[in-house]
């Protein structure tokens, strides 16, 4: 498989997740904080795989608390269908 396949898939089973939260009725402040945690803790946690997570690692790597709210919520929103 390619890194897009790779980035597509990736975006698409967070889509799915943020489908399913907006379902259970999460609103999307909560989707959007939750997308804030998750983030930290990949960023923390797990190795970035293809050039496109590389970007989202150090993009929250050099982003302070405001800018890494507003980078989940764009993660977010670029997935929603």
């Amino acid at each position: 498989m390619n890194n897009t396949n790779d980035w597509d898939n990736w975006k698409d089973a967070l889509g799915k997740a943020v489908d399913l939260g907006e379902n259970i009725g999460l609103s999307n402040s909560s989707i959007n904080n939750i997308a804030e945690k998750v983030g930290g803790f990949l960023a923390n946690h797990v190795e970035p795989t293809n050039d496109e997570e590389k970007l989202l690692k150090e993009l929250w790597d050099v982003g302070n608390q405001h800018d890494k709210h507003v980078l989940a919520k764009l993660v977010v929103k670029m997935t929603k269908k």
